[in-house]
């Protein structure tokens, strides 16, 4: 949990995804192109993964992964993002955290 916390705070945005999860990769690809350079942590390629998978579940991020942090804080999995963006309050969240400038 303590790693967890620690890499969520690391930059504005924070991605923990697995390689092979098509949802991760479109919540990546949605950041990309809001010209957001998240840090993306690949739980399945990190020796501790797992235990990370463990704690990010533990603050219910069910499934485990996408999980974003936006400023340091836990935003939630795909489908609070994707909400997110589709009702506009996703980019005030981004500039918030220093994350883009427009």
């Amino acid at each position: 949990m303590d790693r967890v916390a620690k890499l969520a705070s690391q930059k504005a945005v924070v991605i923990f995804s697995k390689s092979s999860c098509c949802m991760c990769h479109a919540i990546k690809r949605l950041f990309y192109e809001q010209g957001v350079s998240p840090a993306i942590y690949e739980l399945d390629e990190d020796a501790s993964g797992k235990e990370m998978e463990w704690a990010l579940m533990r603050l219910g991020c069910n499934p485990s992964v996408p999980a974003v942090f936006i400023g340091g804080r836990f935003i939630g999995s795909a489908n609070t993002i994707m909400t997110l963006h589709l009702n506009g309050s996703l980019k005030n969240l981004l500039k918030n955290a220093g994350a883009i400038w427009l």
